[in-house]
């Protein structure tokens, strides 16, 4: 066979890649763009020299190329909104010795008539769909669906995934984790997901509600029941929730009283409101969220252990921040994106210096914290990049930190190569307390070390 020249592999190349009807980009395994060819970078009005070694979410809005080289899952014929227009995006991982190396991703563009009357075709469609939703959302009370559950570790997708697969049924789900992880939002998706997603999601704070008033809230009252009753009388959440889900916040705060009475009604499917003669049949979803570990407050005789078990058909456990910094960079920019939108202020990304300190920072508080930082940041900048100077006085980092210079790549290594050593430093060398201070896996640090070059 007889061997292609290198012209003429240039010009098949050329043909192939560079034509003026599809937008080409490859991305490496962490997301970082290796290549983009002349009709993408043309649509999106940059310079190919200056998106090389970006990250891809800093150059494509809505992109998903970063999770087809984390997960190796392909996606073919997916909408993507880009620059004002609805796009037919393929995203397809590249492998190398059967392991993911990156990513290839298409875009299907066409400045023509007919393409124009599809996209506005497909405007329209979604905007009603957008209109039923914003309706539903009204009338039921769910604020949140899965789509607004940003992070696509793996660890964030395989609890989606949990997610999709108990949603449907009716059985009782208790959501774990600490403050901040986002617990309601998990909620709200479940209910969506579920059969019972046209019909009411009643949230319930557990641990907002005074004692006294705790019984009537849950359950209700009749005309006339107490000193003080609406002369109507008034239903409880249970009754509102008929149909529907009824989400316990902050279980583990619930008053001992109360425990019993919520375990009656869920294993009788009936309750009883306040004054009333007769009680009256219900049909709810369950879902209980906590940050507390209940195991201990049944030992301690705080938790009733019976209604801990009617509660915990199914547990999913939401990892902390910390858990998954793989997240942090698309949840930043997810949170960005949606206060600005909220606020008004036209602010599109982050100095990389600030990446890297939220690399570097713990997150005790979670992506709530993270969500606070970045809205504190906003009202205060007068930019419409984030700086340093722009965070929350307990944020300033160390001085070395904003003096680093680089890429955002180089900056990010830097920093996580940091991290790693002097935890190793701390910790004497012993790998699994180093595994738990930095709150990743034992493999996941053997590469970092052996990548650093730290052994």
């Amino acid at each position: 066979m007889t061997k292609l020249n290198t012209s003429y592999k240039d010009e098949i190349f050329e043909t192939v890649f560079e034509n003026n009807f599809h937008c080409f980009v490859v991305v490496d395994q962490n997301g970082f763009i290796t290549y983009m060819n002349n009709s993408y970078c043309s649509f999106l009005e940059v310079v190919k020299s200056d998106v090389l070694g970006k990250h891809v979410t800093d150059v494509i809005e809505n992109s998903r190329m970063h999770i087809v080289a984390q997960t190796g899952k392909k996606e073919i014929a997916d909408l993507q909104y880009i620059r004002g227009n609805h796009m037919i995006a393929n995203r397809i991982p590249v492998l190398s010795e059967g392991k993911v190396v990156g990513a290839v991703g298409t875009v299907l563009f066409r400045d023509t008539k007919e393409w124009m009357k599809m996209n506005s075709h497909i405007k329209d469609l979604l905007l009603e769909l957008e209109q039923y939703r914003s309706q539903l959302k009204v009338q039921h009370g769910t604020t949140y669906s899965l789509h607004d559950i940003a992070g696509s570790s793996p660890q964030m997708n395989s609890l989606k995934e949990k997610v999709k697969k108990v949603s449907p049924g009716d059985v009782s789900i208790l959501l774990r984790g600490e403050s901040g992880t986002g617990k309601e939002l998990f909620a709200h998706s479940i209910h969506h997901l579920s059969e019972r997603n046209t019909k009411p999601f009643i949230k319930v704070n557990c641990a907002a509600i005074p004692e006294h008033l705790l019984e009537s809230e849950l359950f209700g009252y009749k005309e006339g029941a107490f000193t003080g009753a609406k002369k109507e009388g008034k239903p409880g959440k249970f009754q509102l929730a008929d149909g529907g889900t009824l989400f316990l916040d902050e279980i583990g705060d619930m008053p001992m009283n109360a425990q019993v009475k919520i375990l009656r009604v869920l294993q009788e499917g009936e309750v009883e409101a306040i004054g009333a003669v007769e009680a009256q049949k219900i049909d709810v979803r369950i879902v209980a969220a906590t940050n507390q570990p209940l195991e201990e407050l049944i030992e301690k005789q705080q938790f009733r252990e019976d209604l801990f078990y009617r509660i915990n058909v199914i547990q999913l456990q939401i990892p902390a921040l910390r858990e998954r910094p793989e997240d942090i960079r698309v949840l930043a920019k997810f949170i960005l994106h949606k206060v600005t939108k909220r606020t008004g202020k036209r602010i599109i990304d982050f100095e990389p210096n600030v990446l890297a300190l939220f690399f570097q920072h713990k997150w005790p508080g979670n992506t709530r914290e993270l969500e606070n930082v970045i809205e504190s940041a906003v009202h205060l900048t007068n930019t419409e990049t984030i700086k340093l100077e722009d965070l929350p006085e307990r944020f300033q980092p160390d001085s070395d930190l904003m003096e680093q210079k680089g890429t955002l790549k180089e900056i990010l290594e830097n920093a996580e190569r940091n991290a790693v050593k002097n935890a190793l430093k701390e910790a004497k060398g012993d790998k699994v307390k180093v595994t738990e201070m930095l709150g990743i896996g034992k493999s996941s640090l053997y590469d970092k070390i052996k990548k650093f070059g730290l052994e």
